[in-house]
C-alpha cells in the first residue's frame, strides 16, 4: 500500500508540475512519474536520469533527421528500421538500458507523427516532450525522498541488482531487427493505406519487444504475442474503468481526480502482485492515465484509450507476421544446422 499511494503521489505531483512549467502533454508527465517511482531513492533518480538523457538524445537526432525522413519515404522507412532496432538492442544488453529505450522510442514518435501530421512543429513538439519527462522525473524523486525519510530504513533497505551489460548477442541483434523490419513498414503502410495510429503503433511494436534476452527463444513469437495480448487485455480494462469515472463524474475534477488515484491504486496492486500478470497491471494504470490526466479538464474523453486500445491492435498486426515468419522458419533452419557435418 506504501507503493501504491507513492505512486498516487508521485503522479498528482507531476500534473501539478507539468501544468507549472507549461508542458503541453500532461498525461506524458504522469506517465513518467508513474513509471520512475522505485523503492529505492538512488533507483528512482537514475532511471529519471537515463530518461531524460535518453529523450535527449532521441530529440537531438530528430531534429536533425526528421525534416529530411518526413519528405523521403524510403529515408523515412530507413531511419524507423535502424534507430528503433538501435534503441531495442541497446534495451536489451546495455547496462543503461533505460536510456536506450527513450532515445528510440522519443525518436520514433517525432517521426511517425510527423509524418501523420506533417504541419507539426518537430521544435515544439521536442520541447514539451523534455518539459514533461522533467516533470515527470522531479515529482517522482521528491516523493521518493519523502517516502525513504518516513519509511527509514524499511524503505531504504531495498537494493535492487545492479545491471549487467551484456556482451554482444546474435540472439538480441535478430530480435531487435525483427522488430525494424515492423518499425519500417509503419511509414510505407501510412503512405498506401492511409494507417493511422502511426505514434502509438510504434510505441507498442517497441515496448511488446520488451522481454528478457534468455527468454526470447528461437523466434520470440510466443512471448511476444503474450506481451501484446497483455497490453491490449489491460487497456481494455483501464478503458472500462476510466469510461466508468467518466460516467459519473460528468465532468467534476474533483471526481475525476478521485477516480484517477483510484486507478492508479488498482493497477498498481496488479502489477505488484503475480509476474504473470505486471504487464496487465501496467497497462490498465498508463490508459486510466492517459484518459482522466487531459491537458485540460474540460476536454476530459474517452478517446485517448481507444487510441490506446487500437493502437495494441495495429501493432499487432503489422509485427506478428514478421515474428511468425521467423518461427515457421527457425526450426528448419535448426534442423539443417544439425545435419551439417
Amino acid at each position: 500500500m506504501a507503493d501504491e499511494w507513492a505512486c498516487v503521489a508521485s503522479v498528482l505531483l507531476s500534473i501539478v508540475f507539468a501544468h507549472l512549467i507549461g508542458a503541453k502533454m500532461i498525461a506524458w508527465a504522469a506517465f513518467s512519474a508513474y513509471v520512475l517511482l522505485k523503492s529505492d531513492v538512488g533507483e528512482t533518480l537514475l532511471r529519471g536520469v537515463l530518461r531524460m538523457t535518453g529523450t535527449s538524445i532521441g530529440i537531438l537526432l530528430a531534429v536533425l533527421l526528421v525534416p529530411m525522413a518526413a519528405n523521403s519515404l524510403p529515408m523515412a522507412m530507413v531511419c524507423a528500421g535502424v534507430i528503433g532496432a538501435l534503441g531495442l538492442y541497446g534495451m536489451l544488453t546495455a547496462r543503461r538500458a533505460y536510456a536506450w529505450l527513450l532515445f528510440g522510442l522519443t525518436f520514433e514518435m517525432i517521426l511517425l507523427d510527423k509524418l501523420e501530421r506533417p504541419g507539426l512543429d518537430t521544435m515544439d513538439f521536442a520541447h514539451t516532450r523534455l518539459l514533461e519527462v522533467a516533470a515527470g522525473t522531479m515529482a517522482c524523486t521528491i516523493v521518493s525522498i519523502v517516502a525513504a525519510l518516513l519509511a527509514r530504513q524499511k524503505w531504504l533497505g531495498f537494493k535492487p541488482d545492479k545491471p549487467k551489460r551484456i556482451t554482444w548477442n546474435p540472439v538480441a541483434a535478430r530480435h531487435a531487427a525483427q522488430a525494424g523490419v515492423a518499425l519500417a513498414a509503419l511509414p510505407a503502410l501510412h503512405a498506401i493505406l492511409g494507417l493511422r495510429e502511426l505514434a502509438q503503433a510504434g510505441i507498442t511494436i517497441l515496448v511488446v519487444m520488451i522481454v528478457p534476452v534468455s527468454g526470447i527463444g528461437p523466434s520470440g513469437f510466443i512471448p511476444v504475442t503474450r506481451r501484446l495480448f497483455h497490453r491490449a487485455l489491460g487497456s481494455l480494462a483501464g478503458g472500462a474503468l476510466a469510461l466508468g469515472v467518466l460516467a459519473i463524474a460528468h465532468g467534476s475534477p474533483p471526481l475525476l481526480i478521485a477516480g484517477t488515484c483510484l486507478g492508479i491504486v488498482l493497477g498498481r496492486h496488479i502489477e505488484n502482485g503475480l509476474p504473470s500478470v505486471t504487464y496487465i497491471g501496467l497497462q490498465f494504470t498508463l490508459t486510466v492515465l492517459i484518459v482522466l490526466i487531459p491537458d485540460s479538464y474540460e476536454n476530459v474523453a474517452i478517446e485517448p484509450a481507444l487510441m490506446r486500445l487500437a493502437s495494441a491492435f495495429i501493432g499487432m498486426i503489422v509485427l506478428e507476421p514478421v515474428l511468425l515468419a521467423w518461427h515457421l522458419i527457425a526450426p528448419r533452419k535448426a534442423a539443417y544446422a544439425k545435419q551439417e557435418p
